[in-house]
């Protein structure tokens, strides 16, 4: 029988998951995130992640939470919130070599 994993193994766990989606999603799609391409948008990197969220929420908003159904958005909006955190390092970073 497998013993129960605690809650430090389980936030391990998953955060690994999501770090390992993004990293994937960052090599297939490039860096589009923190450097869109902004062939038709002009959103900043922030305003752009930030849109994606919103979309993120209003899904779930508009279709409710299920967990069987909602595991991909659930991932994506956690990998979005990480993403808005490193653009938001990147800004202060700049800012601090100026």
């Amino acid at each position: 029988m497998q013993k129960m994993k605690n809650t430090e193994e389980l936030i391990k766990e998953v955060g690994r998951e999501v770090v390992m989606l993004l990293i994937e999603k960052n090599k297939a799609y490039g860096d589009t995130a923190n450097n869109p391409p902004q062939i038709f948008s002009q959103l900043s990197p922030k305003e752009g992640i930030l849109a994606r969220i919103d979309d993120k929420l209003s899904r779930i908003k508009t279709l409710g939470y299920d967990q069987d159904k909602s595991e991909d958005t659930l991932k994506d909006l956690i990998g979005y919130l990480i993403l808005l955190k490193v653009q938001i390092k990147k800004e202060q970073l700049n800012k601090k070599q100026k």
